[in-house]
């Protein structure tokens, strides 16, 4: 059921953050991260990575529900499971781990994207700088012009 409910909070977060083609691209990287902090990749859905935001929560639940089933397994555990009781604790930890692996990562992940949203944007634009040995020729053939006349 929790997960359900999570699920339908990250739905009203990705209707609640479209924009508008004309708007700038740019996001806070900061909104980003705080974000992913209270929904696993609700970072990714405030920046617009619909798909990554899905894959990333994804995964957290099912890192979450296999660490609950491992533990009720290792808690309640009689002769009637297939494994020995200490290799359901190895899986619950094992998925403990992947649990806040992928929490970091969703966390790192959208501040980084926000980050970079505007970066190829930056790289088109023409700066208008000119080298030493470009101004240099500029000057010597402008020389060179007044000479000729």
């Amino acid at each position: 059921m929790p997960i359900k409910i999570l699920f339908i909070l990250c739905i009203f977060v990705a209707s609640g953050t479209s924009q508008d083609s004309d708007t700038l691209k740019a996001k806070s990287p900061k909104k980003a991260t705080m974000a992913a902090a209270l929904i696993p990749g609700g970072g990714q859905v405030y920046n617009g990575k619909y798909l990554k935001g899905a894959v990333i929560f994804g995964l957290e639940s099912l890192a979450l529900y296999s660490f609950y089933d491992n533990n009720q397994k290792y808690n309640n555990w009689d002769e009637t499971y297939p494994l020995r009781q200490q290799r359901y604790l190895e899986k619950r930890n094992k998925y403990a781990w992947w649990a806040v692996f992928i929490y970091i990562y969703g966390l790192l992940d959208a501040m980084v994207d926000a980050h970079l949203m505007t970066f190829d944007d930056k790289m088109d634009e023409d700066i208008g700088m000119t080298t030493q040995d470009d101004s240099i020729n500029v000057e010597f053939k402008e020389e060179q012009v007044k000479e000729d006349e």
